[in-house]
């Protein structure tokens, strides 16, 4: 299993981490929460794809990612079960924060029809023990079984689109994210591009 984003994550400390999380959840204009032992940062696009964050007390972290349009989106098939699975191998202490938990606009939730119980749904999921990530046991198991072998892991999750704003492994600074934006035709003119260069200054400097 390789993939660049992945190794960038894993090689960026924690709390460059929830920095970044942090700007990206205050750009998206998504209101931070505390839960029960752990704070929620989020981004969505808009469009459907999110990225939510759990960093705990106690230096761990759960990572939800979800692409609507993949064949990871479990909420459109509503199978319960299914989704349940890929939260194994995850200390139910993490998966606490989202079993059971009112749903929110990046994170829904899956209902079993037996017992009432609800569960987040996502895609893609994470999770960072104090010194490593790892991708959830359930979501490895699924991806390489018959069902899941035409699922890329870390494409169909989201992984990859989700945390692209995040530029793990690269400069992560207003100038390189207006630079990025720029790219993208964004901005009308030099004027517009200076306003949101001041814009995003405040931004960072809110979350250094």
């Amino acid at each position: 299993m390789s993939n660049a984003m992945w190794d960038a994550l894993a090689a960026t400390p924690l709390p460059e981490v929830r920095r970044r999380a942090a700007v990206m959840d205050e750009l998206a204009g998504v209101a931070p929460v505390t839960v029960p032992g752990a704070h929620r940062l989020a981004w969505n696009d808009r469009g459907g794809q999110s990225a939510v964050w759990y960093f705990t007390e106690d230096g761990r972290a759960l990572l939800l990612t979800f692409d609507h349009e993949s064949d990871l989106n479990l909420y459109a098939e509503e199978d319960y079960e299914l989704q349940e699975s890929f939260y194994k191998g995850v200390p139910e202490s993490l998966v606490a924060l989202v079993r059971d938990r009112p749903e929110n606009y990046e994170s829904l939730n899956l209902t079993d029809s037996g017992t009432g119980r609800t569960i987040h749904y996502a895609g893609g999921v994470f999770w960072y023990d104090g010194t490593h990530w790892h991708v959830s046991e359930g979501l490895t198991e699924y991806c390489g079984s018959e069902d899941g072998e035409d699922v890329d892991l870390f494409t169909d999750s989201g992984f990859g689109y989700c945390l692209n704003p995040c530029r793990f492994g690269q400069d992560f600074t207003p100038e390189t994210v207006v630079a990025v934006r720029d790219e993208d035709g964004l901005y009308e003119d030099e004027e517009q591009k200076e306003a949101a260069l001041l814009t995003l200054r405040e931004v960072f400097a809110r979350h250094d």
